[in-house]
Formats: C-alpha cells, sequence, structure tokens
C-alpha cells in the first residue's frame, strides 16, 4: 500500500498547493532522537523548509544545540540538507521529544535562552496538572478507603520507543476506581528536577533502563520520592496492574552499597580488562552485583569478578580509596564510567 499512499500524499500536496523554500527559515520535525552509547544525543530530523547546514545552531521543543556532524539515510555525511530530506544530527544538548518542531537560529546563545525558558514552563506546567501519587505499595489500601482516584506517572528512558510502549501499556490499566495518568515522561537519567516534581506531587518515578546519580538518590531518599527501575517492561506492567487489584507478592528492593568512578583502564593478558577506580561514595565489596553506568545509561549489569588494592585482594573498599575491579564476562569499559554496587533484599507485602 505504499505507492497508494505516495500518491494520495501527492496529490493533497497538488491540490493544497504545498510548497517549500529550500532558502526560506529552516524548519522540520524531530522523526526520532535517543542517547547513543557512543555518539551521546543523536536525532533523525525531517527538513520541510529552508536547508540545514552543519554548523547552525537551533531549537527543538525545550531543548538547544548546535549541528556538530550531519549523516543520511545511509549513514554517510552530509552539508547541507534541503526541504524533504530526513538527516540524523549530533549537538544536541539534550533529548528532544518525537514531533517536537525545531528552527534554526542566528546563534547559540539565542538557542540556549529560547530553551531555558521553554524548559520553565515545561516544569511549571507539569507542577500545574500534576496531582497527589500514593506509593506503589500502599496504593490498593487507599483505593479501599476512597482516597485515592488517581495514580500518576513520571517516567523516565533510554530511548523514546520504550517511553511510547510503557505510557500505553500503564494508562491502559485504568479502571473505574482509579486513572492512570502519565504526566511527564523523558529521555535520558533521572534528575534533580525530576525528584523535585515528584516529591512536590507524590509522584511514583519509573525509570527504564536508566539510573540517577548517588546525589539524585540521597535527594529521592530525604524527599520520600519512590523510585522504580525495571529494564523489562512487563515487569513494570504486571507491578502496577498487582498493586491496582491488591494482589502484590514479595518484591526484592535494591540497596546501593557504593559506587566508584574508572580512572584507569588496565587490558591484563589471560585475565581481561580492570577498571582502575576511585570509591566515591559508600563502600563495594567483592562478589556482589554491579552495574556499569556510562552518561547516566546503563551500559551492562552483572557480577564483581575481582576486586584489589595495589596487588592484594580485598574483601572491600571504603569510600576515598583506590582499587582494582574486575567486571564478570565483561571488558568494554571506559575511563569516567560509574560502577555501582548493589544487593537485593526481599520485601514481604504489608497490603490486603
Amino acid at each position: 500500500g505504499l505507492d497508494d499512499l505516495l500518491e494520495a500524499i501527492l496529490l493533497v500536496a497538488d491540490n493544497m498547493e504545498i510548497q517549500a523554500n529550500p532558502k526560506g527559515k529552516v524548519i522540520g520535525t524531530v522523526i526520532e532522537a535517543e542517547i547513543d552509547k557512543s555518539k551521546g544525543v543523536v536525532a533523525t530530523l525531517l527538513v520541510q523548509n529552508g536547508t540545514l547546514r552543519v554548523g547552525d545552531p537551533f531549537v527543538s521543543g525545550a531543548q538547544h544545540g548546535k549541528v556538530r556532524a550531519m549523516l543520511d539515510d545511509r549513514g554517510l555525511p552530509l552539508q547541507a540538507a534541503g526541504p524533504s530530506i530526513p538527516v540524523e544530527i549530533l549537538g544536541l544538548a539534550g533529548v528532544p521529544m518525537a514531533g517536537d518542531e525545531f528552527v534554526a537560529v542566528q546563534d547559540e546563545r539565542a538557542a540556549k535562552q529560547i530553551s531555558e525558558h521553554r524548559l520553565q514552563k515545561q516544569r511549571s506546567r507539569d507542577l500545574t496538572q500534576a496531582s497527589a501519587r500514593p506509593s506503589l505499595e500502599s496504593l490498593f489500601e487507599r483505593l479501599q478507603q476512597g482516597g485515592t482516584k488517581e495514580l500518576n506517572l513520571i517516567i523516565k528512558a533510554d530511548v523514546h520507543g520504550s517511553i511510547e510502549a510503557l505510557s500505553d501499556a500503564l494508562t491502559q490499566l485504568s479502571n473505574a476506581e482509579v486513572n492512570v495518568n502519565v504526566v511527564h515522561a523523558a529521555t535520558g537519567t533521572i534528575s534533580e528536577s525530576d525528584v523535585s516534581l515528584a516529591a512536590v506531587s507524590h509522584a511514583i518515578v519509573i525509570g527504564f533502563n536508566v539510573r540517577p546519580t548517588p546525589k539524585v538518590q540521597a535527594m529521592a531518599a530525604e524527599e520520600n520520592v519512590d523510585l522504580r527501575f525495571y529494564n523489562v517492561i512487563y515487569d513494570a506492567i504486571n507491578d502496577v496492574k498487582s498493586a491496582l487489584t491488591g494482589l502484590m507478592a514479595s518484591r526484592f528492593e535494591e540497596h546501593i552499597l557504593g559506587s566508584a568512578e574508572v580512572r584507569e583502564v588496565f587490558h591484563i593478558p589471560k585475565v581481561g580488562t580492570v577498571a582502575g577506580s576511585y570509591v566515591t561514595d559508600g563502600k563495594i565489596e567483592r562478589g556482589r552485583n554491579l552495574r556499569l553506568i556510562r552518561d547516566g545509561i546503563v551500559v551492562y549489569e552483572g557480577k564483581n569478578a575481582s576486586l584489589r588494592r595495589f596487588k592484594e585482594d580485598a574483601k572491600e573498599v571504603q569510600s576515598g580509596y583506590e582499587c582494582g575491579i574486575g567486571i564478570e564476562n565483561f571488558n568494554d569499559i571506559k575511563v569516567g564510567d560509574r560502577i555501582e554496587f548493589y544487593y537485593m533484599e526481599e520485601i514481604k507485602p504489608e497490603i490486603a
């Protein structure tokens, strides 16, 4: 049916006299955007008017940037893209939403000012629209008491596709007693502003394949904000569904032991890659579960294979000390990565 669709689009364009000026103001639409582990923020754009060039500063939704590089649909570099040309660009400061309009501006300063203004308006709108939210464990109990009519969620994920799938699936769980409403959803790691929004509105924050920094986790604990982390969509759906029906089973609660920053990488024959690290907070213990985090995105989850201080094996290493960390079956470690150590505790349900 693609030929019929294209013919219909061309017919409508002819009848409505839709035209684009390659020399006019650069305007287009964001098709998709995500955080790439090696490239950073990457966005696919469709130019609808004007000609976008490498080096152009622009604003897209609440994000701004400057085109550092531009690729066509085959991954080949481009210097300019005119109307109806889809391109992949690098150089955004943050991840825009799919469907956002992008506009080229005169300079980076103007782009940043427009972006900051839009972010403030968006945050104010979220705070105004958000209402009180219960915690997931107490949701059924509050429903029985008539104290909760709406469950609002904040969703943060690594790509827009995951956000759309989660949002659609969770909102479909709404029933006659409670309405599940996603009031804010965006790509990227969970930030302090997300915790602030959740604290004001008693929100439940769902993170899909993203992790907050220790500072954000501490802030969430102080504000009693309920943070939930998932890497399988069905787990998130089942948790919310079970809470709505009062059927929550025992769950495993994650406890962070500590984290370390990778400052040097050593490749040792017959051993593998060892991360020369500095323990930034808490403590780390040999043999524990860990996750490797790069730019706020979880790159790998597994187990600690070795832990050494100088040339000796260590059972644990406290904050403020250096050590060597080996990760089981994983060698793609880079300087600047954060390694988070944790363990899981079984929590029995307290609701009826």
